[in-house]
């Protein structure tokens, strides 16, 4: 347990943080969740603008240093990839994509 002042204040600042990081991560889960429901369901339009919702997230925590700004570059590259990959299957179902 802290005793001195300052030491007891920092506590008191480090809760506070968590609890603010916390939220912010959860969040950013919960849109990365719906993206990827988004695209397992073959949503591809609503994948396309929960992956802008998801990205703008990642780049918002990482500013704040919640995460740091290349695990957030990760996230979002192997999101990206994932959606090309749902896209290009998508495409060659269809022939008219393929002409």
């Amino acid at each position: 347990m802290a005793h001195s002042i300052s030491a007891k204040k920092r506590i008191r600042q480090n809760l506070k943080a968590r609890a603010r990081n916390r939220g912010r991560k959860t969040a950013v889960r919960n849109e990365i969740k719906s993206f990827l429901s988004a695209v397992s369901g073959g949503d591809l339009a609503k994948a396309e603008s929960q992956l802008r919702k998801v990205s703008s997230g990642l780049d918002r925590i990482a500013a704040k240093r919640t995460i740091h700004k290349n695990a957030a570059a990760r996230k979002r590259s192997r999101l990206t990839r994932k959606l090309n990959a749902a896209k290009a299957a998508a495409g060659k179902g269809t022939p008219a994509a393929t002409a």
